[in-house]
């Protein structure tokens, strides 16, 4: 049998609850047809980079399957015919990955950043203050050194049209 990872994504307007069970519809597939699913991540909720029809963001799942090529088949087969996936992406690999994926090691980073700076409270870095109140120091108003604007250049233009 061949080593594959399949990620598919499901229309942004279904439940966490109802893409598990789009999930293990697929599972059952594979293992009806003689594979086994080796591990399965919920990625989230994530915005697309352009519109899928007529969705702006999606479900997306990553399963690592074990199984033969006619039961990939049968599910991408699925896949089409169901509305509620969007896309689908199956690639053959020659290993899987034992540790998770690289989108939930970036979850997890990403969870341990906002840990360490006390979530997403960022009042305390001044954005939230006037820009007119900004300190701008000792910088002259119009710098110094510099040779006067030539305006006859900008007139020769405007002279042109």
């Amino acid at each position: 049998m061949a080593l594959y990872e399949h990620v598919f994504l499901a229309r942004q307007d279904l439940s966490t609850q109802q893409v598990e069970e789009l999930t293990a519809q697929y599972k059952a597939i594979i293992e009806q047809m003689g594979g086994k699913i080796a591990k399965s991540e919920y990625w989230g909720v994530k915005s697309l980079t352009y519109r899928m029809r007529k969705n702006r963001k999606a479900h997306f799942t990553l399963m690592n399957v074990d199984a033969p090529s006619a039961a990939m088949v049968e599910v991408e087969r699925q896949q089409r015919i169901n509305e509620d996936v969007l896309r689908n992406l199956t690639i053959r690999v020659e290993e899987h990955e034992a540790e998770p994926s690289a989108m939930m090691r970036k979850v997890d980073r990403d969870r341990d950043r906002d840990d360490r700076r006390g979530g997403f409270d960022r009042g305390d870095r001044g954005f939230d203050r006037d820009r007119g109140d900004r300190d701008r120091g000792d910088r002259p108003r119009h710098r110094e050194g510099r040779p006067p604007r030539d305006d006859s250049a900008a007139e020769s233009v405007a002279t042109e049209e």
